[in-house]
């Protein structure tokens, strides 16, 4: 309630330079207070510690490299030292991330939850800079309190997945700020982020069809600098290279996973099922106002007479 009643006049009130920092850091505090609803330790030191999480096989990558050239032979179930599910369920760059964070010293299922959190809560920074550079800045000032309050909150503290969303998003951001200024920089950087989100999850290839519409709303700056799509995909090609020339085949992970799929929760869970449960968890985490926005959107869409709505329209 507080976020709709004085939300849009502080958005409206703040100075662009503080707006993504304190949508940010509100955004951290709303999914940390809704995470210790459980208290510290369940909530968010004991999340990612969990039997089917990734810090449980944190000491099998002692040898980074020699891992990632055996990672495709414990995907399955039944092979000796079968990944946990969502080892197994992801590319490696996820449990990698993990890893590394060990090895300087934030070792542990808190540091893990924080950094997942803080990282998470970054996302909707990341969609006001893209908000503001593909339409307008009055649209990203109205989007920030429902970004910062969207009930995807509780899904995001602390959960992996909030670490693959801001990436994600600021993937895209960055391709948005390429396009609109025509950068060089942020179009390697977007690459960059791109890639590594293929390597976090591979339902995240997805997001090909958001970037691919952030490309045709920034059309205009590609035509005028055709090399921003040579530095994109260059930045582009970063991570699956290092991955790949460490050993990991992305392809036969992937279908080495739906094989590992129909041999557990395929048997209980069909297709079908994910293709429902995904639209209901998404009306869930986006909340009423995505769907009244969406209706919105779509009449802007049909009758083109708002340029800044048709643009975000398209987003959608």
């Amino acid at each position: 309630a507080g976020a709709v009643a004085y939300g849009p006049a502080l958005a409206a009130r703040l100075s662009w330079r503080v707006l993504p920092w304190a949508a940010w850091a509100v955004s951290a505090a709303w999914i940390f207070s809704l995470a210790l609803v459980d208290g510290w330790h369940t909530g968010i030191a004991a999340r990612l510690t969990a039997p089917n999480e990734y810090l449980r096989v944190i000491g099998r990558f002692h040898d980074i490299p020699a891992t990632l050239r055996d990672f495709d032979q414990h995907i399955v179930s039944g092979t000796p030292g079968a990944w946990p599910a969502h080892i197994a369920g992801h590319p490696p760059a996820a449990t990698v991330t993990f890893v590394l964070l060990d090895r300087i010293g934030l070792g542990g299922g808190a540091w893990a939850g924080t950094w997942c959190v803080i990282l998470g809560a970054s996302a909707s920074a990341a969609v006001l800079v893209a908000l503001r550079a593909l339409v307008d800045e009055p649209t990203a000032r109205r989007a920030a309190p429902f970004l910062v309050f969207a009930p995807a909150a509780v899904w995001l503290g602390a959960s992996a997945d909030a670490y693959f969303a801001a990436v994600a998003a600021w993937g895209l951001a960055c391709l948005a700020l390429a396009v609109t200024r025509r950068s060089l920089l942020w179009a390697a950087a977007s690459g960059l982020l791109l890639g590594l989100t293929l390597y976090l999850s591979y339902g995240l290839t997805l997001m090909a069809v958001v970037a691919l519409a952030v490309l045709w709303l920034g059309r205009a700056g590609i035509r005028a600098r055709p090399v921003l799509l040579v530095a994109l995909v260059a930045g582009l090609a970063v991570v699956p290279v290092v991955f790949t020339l460490l050993g990991f085949n992305w392809w036969t992970g992937y279908h080495l996973l739906v094989i590992r799929y129909y041999q557990g929760i395929g048997g209980t869970r069909p297709y079908a099922y994910w293709i429902w449960a995904n639209l209901a968890c998404t009306a869930v985490i986006t909340g009423p106002a995505t769907a009244a926005g969406l209706g919105r959107a779509g009449s802007a869409l049909a009758r083109r007479t708002d340029p800044a709505a048709v643009r975000l329209a398209l987003l959608a």
